[in-house]
This record gives structure tokens, sequence and C-alpha cells, in this order.
């Protein structure tokens, strides 16, 4: 038994792999020893070695696959979240670059931007309604959305759109996805003029679990997010969501 001031003995080995992921010794993907190996290493039992490596599995910094065994979790790309990313799809709109906001943060060209999508019409819940300011069940277009950079899957997105303002436009037309510009592309025919955020972190739901591939004890980072015609919401998005280790906060704060 350890005493009052001293570590268990399994944070302890679990203290010497973090230092050995965190420094580079053991690169990012790379398998970790067997767990033969580390009770050798550290003189521990089989349930002490199992008990460190949970540990760093719920921090996230090691993932275990069947068949694969365990390794060090591989650095994903960041996306950087700056105020400005909506003028730089305006921009786009503009000079007919192939490229939405998304793109331009995960530094890929469009042939390696892929996106899942899925489009029906549904009624306003209360939450929905209340963000268009319009009455419960008023008819919606929902976009479910899931972008992938070079095959993998770094973000989920559901956007809904007033029906009565899409229908029969290429804006409700599944087919018509990826849109170059994104979605401030889409809308700009409607005289966008501003959009505001709400964001928030939480753990994920198995559905984002599953399909972001978020290892255990990674958060995810969520934005509700309206977009406005002048006093009019013409689009919502309830829930864009990104794993919180693949995203970056960056905005300026004028103060003159």
């Amino acid at each position: 038994m350890p005493t009052p001031h001293e570590r268990p003995r399994y944070r302890r080995v679990a203290d010497e792999l973090r230092r050995r992921i965190l420094s580079g010794a053991i690169p990012p993907g790379s398998i970790l020893p067997s767990e033969s190996a580390l009770m050798a290493d550290f003189g521990v039992a089989r349930g002490t070695v199992r008990e460190a490596v949970g540990l760093l599995r719920n921090e996230g910094l090691v993932v275990t696959e069947m068949g694969r065994g365990t390794y060090a979790r591989p650095v994903l790309p960041v996306r950087r979240l700056g105020s400005d990313r909506y003028r730089r799809e305006l921009e786009q709109v503009r000079s007919g670059e192939l490229g939405t906001s998304f793109t331009a943060d995960q530094q890929i060209g469009w042939s390696d931007y892929r996106l899942d999508r899925e489009f029906r019409e549904v009624p306003a819940d209360r939450a929905t309604a209340e963000l268009f300011d319009v009455a419960p069940g008023t008819m919606l277009l929902e976009r479910r959305f899931v972008f992938r950079s070079q095959g993998v899957p770094q973000q989920m997105s559901t956007s809904c759109l007033l029906l009565d303002m899409v229908v029969d436009t290429p804006v409700a037309d599944p087919d018509r996805e990826p849109w170059p510009g994104g979605n401030t592309a889409q809308l700009h025919s409607l005289g966008i003029t501003g959009v505001r955020e709400r964001v928030r972190s939480r753990m994920p739901v198995r559905e984002e679990t599953e399909a972001l591939r978020i290892p255990g004890g990674v958060p995810v980072v969520t934005i509700t997010r309206q977009t406005y015609a002048g006093e009019q919401v013409v689009e919502v998005a309830t829930d864009i969501v990104i794993p919180a280790d693949r995203v970056e906060l960056d905005y300026w704060i004028d103060l003159t």
C-alpha cells in the first residue's frame, strides 16, 4: 500500500508513459510496448499496467483498437475558428475560387475536401423555432453534414433553413454539395448581413464519437450559429461539433 504522500503505482506508470508520449520518445501513432514489456519495465503487475493505460486513454493520449493494440494518438490538424472566416468565404464568392472557410482552415485543396450530407424536411421544434423567431412547427429544410479533410472526419453540423425560402432552389439540392464558398456563398443572394455564434463545450454523445472517431476523454466544442439578413434569421446551425483537440478559437476584440 502506498504511503499517504506516495502516488499509487499505476499513476506513476502513467506519469512516465505520459512523459514519453509528450516528449516524443513514443512518437504519435507508435504502438505502446506490450503489457508484458511494461510489467517488466516498471516492475508492476498486469492490473497496474492496465489501470495506467486506461488513465492515458481517458486523457485522450492513447487509443486502443482491436487487432492493432494501444498506440499514441496521432497529431491531427487543428482548425482555426476566427471571426474573419465568413468574410473569407465572401471573398471566395467574388473571386470564383474553389474553397470554403473549412478548406482554408485545414489548408487543403478542393480535391481533398469531402462532405457527407443528409437533407430532410422537418417541423421546427421549440428550441429551433425560438432561434428563428418563428412558430414551432414551421417547416424547415434540415441539413446534416460531416466534413472530411483528406478522408478524415473533422467536424459535423446540423443546419436548418426556412423551407419556404429555399424549396425548389439549388440550395435544397444535396447533389450540389459541397458548395464553393460554403454556407456564406449559398446565402449571399439573400443579402446576409451578419452572423451570431455561441460557443460551449461538452462531452460527445455516442453518434459524435463514432462519426468523428473521438477517443475517450476528449470533449467537443459546439457552436450554435444564426445567420441574419437584416433583422431576419435565415439560417440556424443548431449544433456545429468539433473535437476540442482539433480546434482553436482565435478572435480580436476592438477596444477603440
